[in-house]
């Protein structure tokens, strides 16, 4: 190659990751000033898993056995499946309308290549979860954004969507309880988006990881529990924000049975299933790990109240979150994007914020602030901004 190495042009789609940035970003300041940070900026759960999840996952480690090639799912897990989605959502699922993954992310990055042609449309929400992009680029799809704006609720406006665009399209990605913007849709947003994916032969992709997280009372629902949702989509649930199972990684994707059949094929041309003792420790979760969830929603929407409460206080007009494990706020008029006020924020208070652009240019006025340390220093990080006055 001459000594000059060349890549694919699918690489220039993608950059180093904006945490990998901040990382950078933090390290610097640290040996700078020598003060320690808050890190709010990458959301990875600080909760641990029930006792007996992890007694089942170090027990299972331990057997010689279970280091072979797992190749499917065990029949219990799949069987755990189906009854929780049965007893949590009222949805009931054939064995092949299951797919078992090493985490969610797995089925967003890979569905696609398995829908889409090079030049086919995907439709992608704006702001949205890096992947969601990703993943329609790797397969060489083209990406059209579907607005999410402050004004609606965060809700997708399926009537602003051209319909020469809706019919070029092939699949489109929806998620709610969403990240970033921590919005919750309504039962009527649902049965509309049912129709519009039938009325122009679209392929729903329904990422549901924050179902458990809902605060208020209120309850998060499953996609496919509305009349319809099997014909047309699918559904990728996560065993790390409702578990704590973040490293080992196991997630679901459900519904359409040909989806689910032809996933199945491209994933046995990948990989040879997932470890086993990660399957024993998800079968544990479903059927007997439930007992910390409560607890980890309380403790999600008391840091969301010492966070809102205070920033409101000292002037900055930040909405309480709905649901996930994530602020969504908007930054002040006087900075020119949220890259400039996280920079900002970060040399005055040493507090790190994720910048909304991040997640595409609907979140340039906007910053992602993560639940994730503990009340203490949640206020501390509320005191460090009462100090520099940044609003």
């Amino acid at each position: 190659m001459g000594g000059c190495m060349r890549f694919a042009k699918r690489m220039d789609t993608f950059h180093a990751s904006v945490f990998t940035e901040l990382k950078e970003k933090k390290e610097e300041f640290t040996k700078r000033t020598g003060q320690k940070t808050i890190d709010l900026s990458i959301g990875s759960p600080q909760i641990l898993p029930d006792s007996s999840i992890m007694q089942v996952m170090r027990e299972a480690v331990s057997q010689p056995e279970n280091y072979k090639y797992a190749i499917n799912e065990l029949d219990d897990l799949l069987l755990a499946i189906q009854n929780w989605y049965k007893k949590r959502y009222q949805v009931d699922l054939d064995k092949e309308e299951i797919i078992c993954l090493q985490g969610s992310q797995e089925a967003l990055c890979n569905l696609p290549m398995v829908l889409c042609d090079p030049g086919d449309v995907v439709l992608v929400p704006d702001p949205h979860y890096p992947i969601f992009v990703d993943g329609p680029h790797l397969a060489g799809a083209e990406v059209a954004f579907m607005p999410m704006k402050e004004e609606n609720d965060y809700l997708i406006q399926f009537d602003e969507i051209d319909p020469e665009l809706a019919r070029r399209a092939k699949m489109m990605i929806v998620s709610y309880p969403n990240n970033p913007t921590c919005a919750t849709a309504p039962d009527s947003f649902y049965e509309e988006l049912i129709a519009f994916a039938k009325k122009y032969d679209i392929l729903v992709i329904h990422d549901n990881a924050y179902s458990e997280l809902v605060f208020d009372g209120k309850e998060g629902k499953s996609f496919l529990s509305f009349p319809g949702a099997k014909e047309i989509g699918v559904e990728v649930n996560s065993f790390s924000k409702t578990y704590g199972m973040a490293g080992a990684r196991l997630g679901v994707c459900v519904g359409n049975k040909d989806v689910i059949q032809h996933f199945r094929i491209l994933k046995s041309n990948i990989d040879y299933g997932i470890f086993l003792p990660v399957q024993y420790a998800g079968i544990e979760a479903l059927c007997h790990g439930g007992s910390t969830i409560e607890e980890t929603r309380a403790m999600y929407q008391d840091h969301r109240d010492i966070l809102v409460v205070g920033l409101n206080r000292l002037g900055w007009k930040v909405k309480s979150s709905p649901a996930t494990m994530f602020v969504w706020a908007k930054i002040p008029d006087s900075y020119s994007d949220s890259n400039a006020f996280v920079l900002d924020v970060l040399e005055k208070t040493g507090v790190v914020l994720t910048p909304g652009q991040s997640f595409g240019q609907a979140g340039i006025r906007y910053v992602r602030m993560a639940l994730v340390q503990d009340g203490p220093t949640l206020q501390e990080a509320v005191n460090r901004f009462e100090k520099v006055h940044c609003f």
